[in-house]
């Protein structure tokens, strides 16, 4: 396929520079991810992993350079804008609303993307809602506080809540952190799967095996550049990643 005849990626980041007073976070990044892809993000502490995903995601406005989601520039938009336009983010540590029952937890993420024109009506809302947490698995506890969940349920719960916006691009920040193998797998099965939904997936893990089994793309960060970006093998054997990344 030649040059013209490529499809425009989904998310298009173009020289993204952040600063904060005289340190340089972020230093002229420009990546491009396509629709379904899934995309790991890598790097030590303090390589900008999450400074980049806050720059997409809207949570921080970059010094330079421009954000694009399938062709519209997001660069001056807040947030909440841009998670109307299919940026979804999904965090560590969950946040749910503690006096709500899963259900209505997801609710409420599906009552915001009502106010795109989508699923007007509540019955539609508490179906879509239904449909998810079955896909999610956690249909059996759709009436249980948030606050009766397990880890790995609450970090399901979090990939529900993201899928509830109806996203183009969800960004998934270390949902696996501190869980079992099998837990780890069972968010990696989930993961995987929405990749084959057409939505693409920016992943920031520390788990490697995790990162290597779920990614057709690596990038690693440092010291807020790209000092790596390819294959998952191939990124891992790049001497600058083993040196900055691994200690090796």
């Amino acid at each position: 396929m030649t040059d013209a005849a490529m499809p425009e990626p989904l998310l298009r980041v173009e020289s993204l520079t952040k600063s904060f007073g005289g340190f340089v976070a972020l230093d002229n990044i420009s990546v491009d991810i396509r629709k379904g892809e899934r995309f790991g993000l890598i790097g030590p502490n303090g390589s900008g992993k999450t400074t980049l995903v806050n720059c997409i995601s809207g949570a921080l406005r970059p010094s330079r350079g421009r954000v694009s989601l399938a062709g519209e520039d997001l660069t001056p938009l807040p947030p909440n804008q841009r998670a109307r336009r299919g940026i979804a983010r999904s965090f560590q540590i969950p946040r749910p609303f503690r006096s709500m029952t899963v259900l209505e937890n997801l609710m409420v993420a599906l009552d915001f993307a009502a106010g795109r024109g989508v699923l007007e009506s509540a019955a539609h809302r508490r179906d879509a809602a239904m449909s998810i947490l079955t896909r999610i698995g956690l249909a059996p506890k759709a009436g249980a506080l948030a606050t009766a969940l397990t880890q790995v349920d609450l970090r399901k719960m979090e990939l529900a809540r993201a899928l509830a916006m109806g996203p183009k691009l969800l960004i998934s920040d270390e949902a696996m952190a501190g869980l079992s193998h099998s837990e780890v797998d069972e968010v990696l099965d989930l993961l995987m799967s929405l990749g084959g939904e057409d939505i693409a997936i920016i992943m920031i893990e520390h788990i490697m095996q995790a990162v290597m089994r779920f990614s057709e793309r690596v990038m690693c960060l440092d010291a807020g550049r790209i000092i790596a970006i390819g294959a998952p093998a191939e990124v891992m054997a790049n001497a600058r990643v083993q040196e900055a990344y691994l200690g090796v």
